[in-house]
Parts: structure tokens; sequence; C-alpha cells
């Protein structure tokens, strides 16, 4: 286990960093309690020695403790008496892979204590502290205070995803009406990324809306409630521009299949169209040869020069051959030209 930071806050100051689990406990619990006084743990892979020790310190539900442990949650808040327990899905965009990755931060909040827990190295919080640590005024709201700073900062993380994705349907637009052949592919594996960021950023939607009504009622501060507020917006402006994202990327995979019936259209068309002028090719060629076959053959019989042939030795044997040749050339012609090969 890693203790990333443990402290106590009064006032919305820090009043002492802690090396140990015990040793927060120790001063939690030595001062009288007063608002605005809480401690904050931090933990990175906690095993199973620190977590019954923050289990039975804070009297942490069991069925709450069991998902923090497993992992692997969507968004949401449950309420286990005056404890609540909530799951925050960070996400990431990394711009050469094309890929979202998420992380997974569990939160405990108590009257007097805030438990951040997480498996993966990412998401760092520290600067979500740092921020805390430097307006006081905020952090003196107590523990609810973190649990904002902690959704104002994941919703602000989903904000270079979502301007990843649209960057990446414009060069995808671009690719689909220059008739890149792996275009698909691409437009599939983005359409799963988005599916996955959505698993994130969605149910956030409705943690911040019963975040905010359970608040409400236990009398929160309003700069809090007004605080929430402006992350609920930002967080359904994501969501609505992801959604736009999904329909988009769906209408271009419909027209860059269009595209693609219709380039292989056109080669067929371009295909049955050569094989036509080749046919009309081959019907001028044949024709010609025809037309040339039977002079040819006239004039191979009467080259073999036997001494007995019919007209051989008459006067006009020669012009006979030649008319003859002429008339089969012609008439050959005038068929094949009716037909329409010529």
């Amino acid at each position: 286990m890693v203790m990333v930071d443990s402290a106590i806050y009064a006032n919305g100051l820090r009043e002492q960093k802690f090396d140990t689990l015990a040793q927060t406990y120790r001063q939690l619990r030595a001062a009288p309690s007063r608002a605005g006084r809480f401690a904050w743990i931090g933990l990175y892979r906690p095993d199973e020695d620190e977590i019954s020790s923050i289990t039975e310190e804070f009297g942490l539900h069991s069925l709450a403790v069991e998902d923090a442990v497993v992992a692997h949650q969507r968004p949401k808040l449950d309420r286990y008496g005056d404890i609540r327990f909530m799951v925050l899905r960070p996400a990431r965009y990394l711009d050469e892979q094309e890929n979202i990755e998420t992380g997974e931060i569990h939160v405990f909040v108590g009257p007097d204590f805030v438990i951040t827990l997480r498996h993966a190295e990412k998401p760092d919080l520290v600067p979500v502290r740092q921020r805390l640590e430097r307006e006081p005024e905020l952090l003196g709201h107590g523990p609810e205070s973190v649990l904002y700073a902690l959704l104002d900062r994941v919703v602000d993380d989903f904000l270079p995803v979502e301007r990843g994705l649209q960057n990446d349907i414009d060069e995808i637009e671009n690719e689909v009406f220059g008739g890149e052949p792996a275009v698909s592919e691409r437009i599939y594996r983005l359409s799963r990324e988005i599916i996955e960021f959505q698993r994130a950023s969605r149910p956030l939607l409705g943690v911040l809306d019963t975040l905010e009504r359970s608040l409400e009622q236990h009398g929160a501060d309003v700069e809090i409630l007004r605080n929430l507020r402006d992350v609920r917006d930002h967080a359904a402006d994501v969501v609505e521009r992801v959604e736009s994202h999904r329909q988009l990327l769906s209408e271009i995979l419909s027209v860059n299949a269009s595209l693609h019936a219709q380039r292989q259209s056109e080669q067929a068309t371009r295909l049955t169209e050569t094989s036509l002028a080749q046919n009309e090719d081959m019907k001028r060629i044949s024709s010609w040869a025809a037309i040339l076959f039977a002079p040819t053959v006239v004039g191979t019989v009467y080259g073999m020069n036997f001494t007995h042939m019919p007209a051989l030795d008459q006067l006009w044997g020669y012009p006979m051959a030649l008319s003859f040749m002429l008339i089969v050339a012609v008439a050959l012609y005038v068929v094949f030209r009716r037909r329409g090969w010529l």
C-alpha cells in the first residue's frame, strides 16, 4: 500500500501531515470535533490490512468496501447512514493510439473524513489536493468541498477527451471522402472507444443530481451547491457532445458503405464498358479478317502454279480471279456493316 497523503484540515487549512494511518486516527480523535475539521486520507492500492483498518476506524459499510476492493464499477453514489460512497471514472485520451484510458476512484465521505482510494497510477489526485489547499475558503466547507473538487477535476478531464474525439472524427470524414480503404476499421475502433467513454461519463449526470438533492436536504452550503450545478452543466455538455459524436460516426459509417458500394458499381461499369469495347474491337478485327480471307484463299490457290488449273491459260482468267476476290470482299463488308460490326 502507498499512502499518497494523509492530513487533517481545519477551517480550510492543513493542520498536520501524517505518515501512518494510526497517527491520523489519533490526531483526529484527540481534538474535539468541530465543523470544518476533517481528515483526508489518500490511498493507492491498499492491502487487506489497510482496508480493514479504515473500515473499522470509520465504520464503513461492507458492501461499499467490497465495491472499492473489487473495483471495475460504474460511476455511482450510495449512502450508508451518514457516509457517502462514490465511484468516479476519470478518463484521458491517448491521441496516437486513439484510445481512451479510464481510471477509477473510490471516495468515502463522512462527517469528519474523506478517503480516496485508487488502484491505478492515473489519475493523480495530488493536483486536486493542491488546488484546495490554495483555496482555504472553499476547503473550509469541509468534506463536501473535496467531493466537489474531485468531481470538477474528473469533468474537466473529460473535455480534452471530447476534443480529441472531435479531431479524429474530422480526420475520418476526410478519409471517407478521400477513399481511404482502411477507414472502416478506424470508424469501428473509435466507436468502441466512444461507447467506453459514455460508460464513464453518462452515469455521472445521475450521480451529480443525486448528490445535489442529498446535500440540499442536509443543508449544505449554497456555494458548494452552486459549484456542483456548474459541474453538472459541464458534464451534461460533454455527454451531449459525445452522443452526437457517436451518432455522427454511425452516419459516417453508412456514408462510407454507400460510397464504397458506389465505387464498386463504378468499377464494375468501367469493366463492363471495357469488355464491350473489346467485343466491338474483336468484331471489327474478325470482320476485316473475314473480308481479307476470301482474296487470300483465291490468291493462294492460284499462286500454287499447277499446270492444269481452270482458266489458267485463258485471257480472262486473271481479271476473273481479281473480280471474284473483290466481289466476295464487298459482299462480306456489306453483311458486316448491316450487322453493326463495322
